[in-house]
């Protein structure tokens, strides 16, 4: 078996992995060559030549030249079609990434029309949540495209076991298959690097896109404003602005709370675990989300976490015991919060059962081990 992964916007130097979905594809296309099989992943540049890397983890990129790059665009690089053509065949299997995403589309299409297998990774869920925003185009979407392309993959591929059940509702009967998101050697630090305040003032973490929509930052903020007079607390949102930093900044100014969050900008230059580790609490309050890998990254950093219940990342929370888990609203995440200031003198042990936990059970070779037993049962 050829396993063939597809992510339009994959760095093709396999350099500055930066955002969620390409940290996803390299974990798991790591953890799959630790399996012993062969895997490219594919992606297209704007408007570069084609060209060919093969990744330290061992895993081939093959980036395709598409001179269109309007987004959105059903456009495929013409030499990426003239690849599936020659080099795919029965044998191979594709994983496309993303959801409601039109080269995705336009992909399904071409490996329909070749014979060749695939599954969809959309990583978010298919709750009503995700379709609020911009309703009218994503039910659109939906019933002219999405849904058959699911209909007709071999596999639809979710974060989390729960999430298995919104497609159901949408009455897709394609297998499912379980694989959450990994961690990354080199965001664990050694366990003395980590330090928990015992005595300062509590600082409150998100990283991530800055989305009111997706990450519930609203709610956060009308949260945090409940509590902000009566706690020794400082909230921190850090990440690339998806179009809602200044509104988030008007509502915190609103709210008289202005001197008590901060804003910033996304550092690529330092790890994520390095960035959340000098933080207390990491709060990822989302209507809708897959997994969370900053939240991921929190674990292993050994912080305590305030998770929604939709995350895919919200089990292994509670397992760990590393954090609370709230609804998205504001009056739960208000009183997961002020749990999780009331339980400071235990923010050691809870950071440290989450980070032994993530190092245990989600380790990239181990997730890719099970997601490759699974390919193999689809196909035959």
């Amino acid at each position: 078996m050829k396993i063939y992964i597809y992510l339009s916007h994959f760095p093709n130097n396999g350099k500055n992995i930066n955002d969620g979905l390409s940290k996803a594809v390299d974990g798991l296309a790591s953890g799959l060559v630790t399996s012993g099989v062969k895997v490219v992943v594919l992606c297209e540049s704007f408007p570069n030549e084609d060209t060919s890397f093969v990744s330290p983890a061992g895993y081939e990129i093959k980036s395709f030249a598409n001179h269109i790059q309007t987004r959105p665009s059903f456009n495929l690089s013409p030499s990426l079609k003239q690849y599936i053509h020659r080099q795919m065949d029965g044998d191979s299997l594709v994983i496309l990434n993303g959801i409601m995403h039109a080269r995705v589309c336009a992909m399904s299409r071409i490996l329909k029309k070749n014979k060749i297998p695939y599954i969809i990774a959309p990583h978010d869920p298919y709750n009503p949540a995700f379709f609020h925003k911009k309703f009218i185009l994503k039910y659109g979407f939906w019933h002219l495209l999405e849904k058959r392309i699911l209909q007709q993959a071999l596999g639809v591929q979710v974060l989390d076991s729960r999430h298995a059940e919104w497609l159901k509702k949408l009455k897709i009967k394609t297998p499912i298959l379980t694989t959450p998101n990994g961690f990354s050697p080199q965001d664990v630090f050694p366990e003395t690097s980590l330090k928990w305040r015992e005595n300062e003032t509590a600082k409150l973490f998100f990283l991530g896109r800055m989305d009111t929509d997706n990450k519930g930052l609203d709610l956060l903020l009308d949260a945090f404003a409940q509590i902000a007079t009566q706690e020794n607390i400082h909230l921190t949102l850090q990440g690339p602005d998806a179009g809602d930093k200044q509104s988030l900044q008007e509502q915190a100014k609103k709210l008289s709370i202005e001197d008590k969050v901060s804003f910033l900008k996304p550092d690529f230059n330092k790890s994520s675990s390095a960035i959340i580790r000098e933080y207390d609490i990491f709060c990822i309050p989302s209507r809708f989300e897959g997994f969370s890998l900053a939240a991921l990254e929190a674990m292993v950093a050994g912080r305590v976490l305030l998770v929604s219940e939709i995350a895919g990342i919200a089990p292994h929370v509670e397992k760990s015991g590393c954090g609370v888990i709230v609804t998205p609203t504001v009056s739960s995440i208000k009183s997961g919060l002020m749990e999780l200031l009331k339980r400071r003198s235990e923010w050691q042990e809870m950071g440290l059962k989450g980070r032994e936990y993530t190092l245990n059970h989600l380790h990239w070779d181990k997730i890719a081990a099970v997601a490759l037993d699974n390919y193999k049962k689809l196909l035959t």
